[in-house]
């Protein structure tokens, strides 16, 4: 299959609603060329992280709007903009191949406007861009809703923060302290000619120079090594770990904070990972098996405690909440396309009710830490004011981390380029049982 149609198709069910590219893509991955199958990523991915820019020109372009049912001429428009502007392609192929995918949609009659549009986008385009330059939505390529949420939370960071998001993320390193310290591998790096250096506020972090398959990491096949943020990384330090406790990963999937807590501490009584879906835990397993660690993997709501909890207590909570993910959007672009202003109030509902649920599990002088990767504050440190207000028995605890930006509650880690994503972090410490 053409790349291009590829990822016409892979797109197409993320503008339809159905998808997003972490589903629809590998499936027609499958279907291309193994020589092609990078090219294919990168005009999903690149596409999806320049849609709000690229979508606004092709309105300019276009007489009128697609149709729903042509979503997928639509994401080829979208695909042939892409190349035309973000890749190194001769515009005569990006325009001819492009056009050619129509045959494929069995759409014929899309070839003409296919071809007339992205013909005057390359006579016109520059110059239809550089007069909307003035919209922030064209200047910084986020949708409209989160660029002006962005700019009220954060007015001196917004724009260094989109930026961020449309940069491509930097290769990060978890060495697992199991095998080797840091410095041992960076040292093993260094012989094999790969270019790293160590991560500021992570001491299992190695940032690379350039991206490279993992397989050709020293010890990756043995678990020495994994892919991991740095930001994340920062979950197992942060949570104070000592031999013989019990430990709750909730929402775990996929599984790398999981295996970061196992190696940090090798003294553990036992790790309880749960996650809402059973098939998100196979991964959470593969990822354990290749690191020789294991823990007890339940696929349950985690709200749901009485279908889980055993009613012994733990000592320790991750509480990895699932949320917007807006501080992850340059490893996950077409999270621009898939989240709207109204998801932001529903989520901060169910990180609470997370809290709420899980606090009775934390036995008294138990932490827990309360970790997202969105950039916004009605998500972090809204949900932990509000948590705190109503849970007599709570206390928030100082976090022993440079990272990030104190908050009223926690600390905010805003996406770095070449440095980490976005994240947050807020420890609370159960001072007391509920009442009542």
């Amino acid at each position: 299959m053409n790349p291009r149609l590829a990822a016409a198709r892979a797109l197409a069910a993320v503008l339809s609603g159905k998808a997003s590219l972490n589903s629809s893509l590998p499936a027609q991955l499958d279907k291309v060329e193994d020589r092609d199958r990078g090219l294919t990523q990168d005009l999903a991915f690149g596409t999806a992280r320049w849609q709000p820019r690229l979508d606004l020109l092709a309105a300019q372009l276009l007489q009128k709007p697609f149709k729903a049912a042509d979503a997928d001429v639509q994401a080829l428009l979208l695909v042939g903009l892409y190349q035309l502007f973000y890749t190194r392609i001769p515009a005569h192929a990006a325009i001819g191949e492009t056009v050619g995918c129509a045959d494929k949609l069995k759409k014929p009659w899309a070839k003409g406007l296919l071809n007339a549009v992205l013909r005057r986008a390359q006579r016109e385009g520059e110059a239809l861009l550089a007069g909307m330059e003035r919209d922030p939505v064209v200047r910084t390529a986020h949708p409209r809703w989160l660029q002006k949420a962005l700019k009220a939370f954060w007015p001196e960071q917004w724009e260094a923060i989109c930026a961020a998001n449309n940069a491509h993320p930097p290769m990060i390193l978890r060495v697992n302290r199991r095998h080797h310290s840091r410095g041992a591998y960076l040292a093993l790096l260094t012989e094999t000619g790969v270019g790293a250096s160590a991560c500021q506020f992570s001491r299992d972090g190695i940032v690379l120079t350039e991206a490279c398959d993992v397989r050709s990491l020293p010890g990756f096949a043995e678990g020495w090594v994994s892919v991991q943020d740095e930001a994340a990384q920062l979950s197992a330090d942060l949570l104070e770990l000592a031999p013989g406790q019990r430990v709750l990963d909730a929402c775990c999937a996929p599984g790398g904070k999981t295996c970061h807590l196992l190696e940090a501490e090798a003294g553990l009584a036992h790790l309880v990972a749960i996650d809402l879906e059973a098939k998100r835990l196979t991964r959470v397993r593969e990822n354990l098996d290749r690191l020789q660690l294991d823990a007890e993997l339940v696929a349950c709501d985690a709200r749901d405690t009485a279908s889980w909890w055993d009613g012994k207590p733990f000592q320790r909570i991750l509480l990895d909440a699932p949320c917007s993910a807006t501080g992850v959007i340059r490893r996950h672009p077409d999270i621009k396309l898939t989240r709207q202003a109204d998801d932001i109030p529903a989520l901060a509902a169910l990180q609470g009710e997370l809290l709420d649920a899980l606090w009775p599990t934390l036995e008294v002088g138990g932490m827990l830490l309360y970790a997202t990767c969105s950039s916004l504050p009605t998500e972090n440190t809204e949900v932990i004011e509000a948590f705190l207000a109503r849970t007599p028995g709570a206390r928030e605890l100082d976090l022993a981390t440079e990272a990030g930006i104190r908050q009223p509650h926690g600390r905010q880690l805003l996406a770095q380029e070449g440095g980490h994503d976005g994240f947050y972090y807020a420890k609370l410490i159960k001072i007391a049982a509920s009442r009542g």
